[in-house]
């Protein structure tokens, strides 16, 4: 990850507990959390990262046959972990999907993204939603292959952002594929799942200080508590935290002893 290039309690003010929502239906559909799914840590996601680069560039130097499509699958990645898209969310991309958002004119048309195809409820449409463009690096990532890459794919009139080199849609399949072989090729460990990159991107969200209802607006989960739960933040953040809140706690004994 290149630079520049979390709360409110679950139960909300209805004054239930704050897992009182874990038990409706809505939420459990809603709930991504299984147990053998984990965010990436910084470390791992910017190795990740760098070896999609690096196959990219070897496919370059020797011409052979994918490097379109390693350059697109690398692009890939990083715009699901940079907007926290599911990957059927991202592999149903279209390039009309992209928006100028006022507040952000620096990143001209990649200042939004319209997500029309988000995860159902049973008996529902998908549900759709806009993510504000909050990683700069990643709109560079995504402008560049759609400036210079897909039309080398050779279908401009095809509405989908991920292209196949047979001129069709990027299937979750081939995303799975390439995710698992470039992720045991540098011995990173089973349980990241391209689903991971989502979990990152809240996870990396909440530990640099951006505001929880923000970043459960931005994923598109209807409570507070599925954000929570899904969130999985670094040792280094939680012992910040307590600290703080014990630094914090000792201040106002402090003045209470003061004023007795």
């Amino acid at each position: 990850m290149r630079e520049g290039g979390p709360g409110r309690r679950a139960g909300g003010n209805t004054g239930t507990a704050p897992w009182a929502d874990l038990t409706t239906v809505q939420h459990l559909t809603d709930y991504e959390g299984q147990g053998e799914r984990r965010p990436f840590t910084r470390e791992e996601l910017q190795k990740f990262f760098d070896y999609c680069d690096d196959r990219v560039d070897a496919a370059v130097r020797s011409r052979r046959k994918g490097a379109l499509a390693a350059y697109r699958d690398a692009t890939l990645f990083k715009v699901l972990y940079g907007w926290g898209l599911r990957r059927n969310e991202g592999c149903k991309l279209d390039l009309v999907d992209f928006h100028r958002n006022a507040a952000a004119p620096e990143l001209g048309r990649y200042g939004m993204l319209q997500v029309r195809w988000g995860k159902a409820t049973k008996g529902s449409p998908p549900r759709r939603r806009n993510v504000a463009s909050v990683m700069p690096w990643v709109v560079e990532a995504v402008e560049d292959y759609v400036v210079n890459i897909r039309p080398r794919f050779g279908v401009q009139d095809h509405p989908a952002l991920w292209l196949t080199e047979r001129g069709g849609r990027l299937q979750p399949r081939e995303v799975n594929d390439r995710f698992t072989a470039y992720r045991d090729a540098i011995g990173l460990p089973p349980e990241l799942t391209p689903h991971s990159l989502r979990h990152s991107h809240v996870t990396h969200q909440i530990e640099d200080g951006v505001d929880p209802k923000f970043v459960q607006d931005q994923v598109g989960h209807r409570y507070a508590s599925t954000t929570a739960i899904y969130t999985a933040v670094s040792g280094d953040f939680m012992n910040t935290m307590m600290r703080k809140a014990l630094d914090r706690a000792f201040e106002r004994d402090a003045d209470m002893g003061d004023t007795g």
